[in-house]
């Protein structure tokens, strides 16, 4: 069995994961927060993948990076980025598609927070950055865990975004999901349902992870 699509899989989602982390909390934080009049724009546009087909994400990123066209013809010349099948093109592709599922959570948990521990911070002089990781971060613990899980998770699954962008390249952008597809049009049932199985169990134990720790399961081996 080829594992390099297995460990491909788990690079994007690890890589994926982190950033979405990073950009996703600020982002969060503000829509949990904010009255602006633009919100239901932001929150409309963050929530797309959820709905879109990944395909048509997929098609739009293609078109963007092409180095046929202009923008990506730019990001090729001047700063020598490829994301047309290139791994980095499934990073990016990965990150706007899992969006919702990083920013849902947190925003939520965030949501949940009353006010008056962020104005007894200020009042205390605490600057923003500093609220934000040892106030409020260590409140919403079971949303973080959530949406690091659902993330990582849910791009571990991805398909038809990654085929678009990423193309089929072994040792490359091959992924386990594209693997799976092409065991299956090989006729090559056996393959493609080790490659299944191994997904199943990662998600399965990637969820159950959540479960315990939200359930309290973990609390007893803490203390």
């Amino acid at each position: 069995m080829n594992w390099i699509p297995i460990i491909l899989t788990l690079k994007l989602s690890l890589i994926t994961t982190l950033i979405l982390f990073v950009l996703a909390l600020p982002l969060a934080y503000w829509l949990s927060v904010t009255q602006s009049k633009i919100k239901a724009i932001i929150e409309t546009l963050v929530s797309m993948p959820l709905v879109l087909p990944p395909t048509v994400l997929g098609f739009y990123l293609l078109l963007a990076f092409s180095p046929q066209n202009t923008f990506g013809a730019w990001l090729d010349h001047w700063l020598g980025l490829k994301f047309v099948f290139t791994f980095q093109g499934l990073v990016l592709a990965s990150c706007l598609y899992s969006l919702p599922f990083m920013v849902h959570p947190l925003q939520s948990g965030l949501s949940s927070l009353p006010s008056s521990i962020t104005e007894a911070a200020i009042m205390l002089g605490k600057s923003k950055f500093t609220i934000l990781r040892k106030v409020l971060l260590p409140n919403i613990k079971p949303s973080v865990l959530t949406a690091l899980v659902l993330t990582f998770a849910h791009t571990m699954g991805e398909f038809g975004v990654v085929l678009m962008i990423g193309g089929n390249i072994s040792g490359k952008t091959k992924v386990a999901s594209i693997a799976v597809y092409d065991e299956v049009e090989a006729l090559n049932y056996g393959m493609a349902n080790q490659y299944s199985l191994i997904l199943i169990g990662l998600s399965f134990l990637t969820l159950l992870m959540v479960y315990l720790f939200n359930g309290g399961f973990f609390k007893q081996y803490l203390k």
